[in-house]
């Protein structure tokens, strides 16, 4: 069984708990650097992107969580996460992890008043997923390396480069399972590779 953190520092965290272990994983809540060693993926959940890089930064998580993603660790970004793993943000000149060569933009469908749910087809992962959107970013551009996954009004809402994935909504808070079980079969692929290459 592999095992899924959840960085714990602020954000949806018990719901993402939730559906790691409903799709056969070890789920652990993230609060200590020495828990990177323990675990074969990440999810960086949502939240309020600049509180959660405060937060990073007071508990020493940057370089950390950088480095398990240059060690081809995956990552699961969901909206908020997504921003940290982003490359580049519009109309700010500083980035978090810089992981993704994606560009993103911050509360790109508006303010929490304007939060919404739709159906959208995720490539390769689901059709009819009610998706959360939550004072959401979404994908501007994307690298060449990048798949994109699922767009709402030509918007890239989902994507995934190497061990990255990410998604501008939120798949935990609804009862759908399917993304969390996507991003829990890549862990076990990149868990066997590590294995392998060892």
């Amino acid at each position: 069984m592999v095992t899924v953190g959840v960085l714990g520092l602020q954000g949806a965290v018990r719901e993402h708990v939730r559906s790691i272990e409903a799709s056969g994983a070890h789920a652990v809540v993230v609060k200590k650097i020495a828990q990177l060693d323990e675990i074969d993926g990440l999810i960086l959940p949502g939240g309020e992107s600049t509180t959660m890089r405060r937060l990073i930064d007071q508990y020493g998580f940057l370089e950390p969580l950088r480095q398990f993603g240059q060690n081809n660790k995956p990552i699961f970004g969901t909206c908020a996460g997504l921003i940290l793993l982003a490359k580049e943000i519009t109309n700010q000149s500083t980035v978090h992890l810089g992981l993704m060569d994606i560009t993103v933009t911050r509360n790109a469908f508006g303010r929490q008043k304007d939060s919404f749910e739709a159906a959208l087809t995720i490539d390769g992962v689901a059709e009819n997923f009610n998706a959360v959107f939550i004072r959401a970013p979404y994908i501007e551009r994307v690298g060449e390396s990048v798949k994109i996954l699922a767009t709402y009004d030509d918007a890239i809402v989902a994507a995934e480069e190497g061990p990255f994935l990410c998604t501008a909504f939120h798949p935990e808070l609804t009862k759908d399972h399917r993304l969390a079980h996507y991003f829990v079969e890549k862990v076990k692929e990149s868990k066997k590779d590590l294995q392998d290459s060892q």
